[in-house]
């Protein structure tokens, strides 16, 4: 019996999870249960699962007796019964779970982008320290685990990440410049939450992603390409020094890169296998940079580290929520991202108490610029 600590519960990914438990009663328990903002959909899971312990980050809930009601500052308990902490809650608040699991020395199952991406140091260097094994859960990256047989310290000459392209790969710059949250919502091949698929409309994922391989692969940032794949069957490729490529191909579904985070290197049945004869033709086709700065924008911030990813993250939060209100049309988007960059000074990020600190700092500079140059 696996018991797992379920971070971000309510999200797209923690229902999924929830979706795997279910399916597999005998194999998984959820522990311990955490959300952002409550609701019913909180409540019935601690209804359904009855866990020892449950989180809200942001207001009240109703809990059966024998949960026990967590408070702000009682994080870290969410870890003391579990063997897996699946780590998925949304945005930077998903950077302190990670943190503290690490530091609980149980396995993370990562499916929180912004962990490596603002804490990629401070992750790594408490995972080293505490032997902690890290699991990629993002499709990406789970295909990269996978083609590295399960290990990320393997060798490799190049990662090539795939990309949908999302919904406006093919559309013009003055076509992007009238696009609706309604257009970049409308993902062609996945079913994600809003934040998520607007980056992925933006390509700032890609670029997400991009950090996280430097991160979880020991990677320099020449040895990871991203392409576009619209058919999303092929998840990411691996290269090595003889020239010889693998990739590890799917339908998307996330429920495939959940259970084998539980799981590996076992794998137990899943509802999706390939069906090869209908795929049809598999395209590959050149990453668009100059059509959608965010990606370009967070490589850049990959390569300064320090604080930079973080500002990142943050100035995208704003804007994407910003985009979402119908505040800012979607170039702005990236305009506020690049301003926040250029207008927050450089630091290290030896703590998280630094990283909180630039998070608000460039939430202050982001809200100022869509303020100024909204709608």
């Amino acid at each position: 019996m696996v018991r797992i600590a379920l971070i971000g519960c309510t999200g797209s990914i923690g229902m999924q999870v929830a979706q795997v438990v279910r399916r597999y009663p005998e194999r998984f328990r959820l522990t311990a249960l955490a959300c952002g903002r409550g609701g019913a959909a909180f409540e019935a899971l601690l209804a359904e699962f009855q866990p020892a312990a449950a989180l809200c980050a942001e207001g009240t809930f109703d809990a059966p007796e024998k949960v026990a009601k967590l408070a702000a500052g009682e994080e870290a308990r969410l870890f003391e019964d579990c063997d897996v902490a699946f780590i998925a809650a949304g945005g930077f608040a998903g950077l302190k779970y990670t943190l503290l699991a690490a530091g609980a020395g149980k396995k993370i199952a990562l499916a929180n982008k912004e962990s490596l991406v603002c804490g990629g140091e401070l992750v790594m260097r408490a995972v080293r320290e505490r032997g902690v094994d890290l699991v990629p859960v993002d499709s990406e990256h789970s295909a990269l685990f996978q083609c590295l047989a399960f290990r990320r310290d393997a060798a490799f000459s190049k990662l090539v990440l795939t990309a949908s392209g999302g919904p406006f790969y093919r559309l013009s710059r003055e076509e992007l410049a009238r696009v609706t949250a309604a257009d970049a919502l409308r993902h062609p091949t996945w079913n994600m939450g809003a934040k998520i698929t607007v980056d992925s409309a933006t390509l700032l994922n890609k670029g997400y992603e991009v950090i996280e391989a430097k991160w979880l692969y020991h990677a320099d940032f020449s040895q990871i390409e991203a392409v576009v794949h619209p058919e999303s069957i092929v998840h990411s490729l691996v290269y090595f020094a003889d020239g010889a490529a693998l990739a590890q191909l799917g339908y998307p579904d996330m429920r495939v890169p959940i259970q084998l985070a539980l799981t590996y290197p076992e794998r137990l049945p899943c509802e999706t296998p390939l069906d090869l004869p209908k795929l049809g033709k598999l395209t590959f086709l050149p990453f668009p940079e100059e059509k959608f700065p965010c990606f370009p924008l967070a490589i850049a911030a990959g390569k300064a580290g320090g604080i930079m990813p973080t500002v990142l993250n943050a100035a995208a939060e704003e804007a994407v929520r910003a985009f979402l209100n119908g505040r800012i049309t979607f170039p702005a988007i990236a305009e506020t991202i690049q301003d926040a960059l250029g207008a927050v000074p450089q630091a290290s990020a030896e703590s998280f108490l630094q990283l909180s600190e630039a998070d608000k700092a460039a939430r202050r500079r982001a809200s100022k610029f869509i303020d100024t140059h909204g709608k």
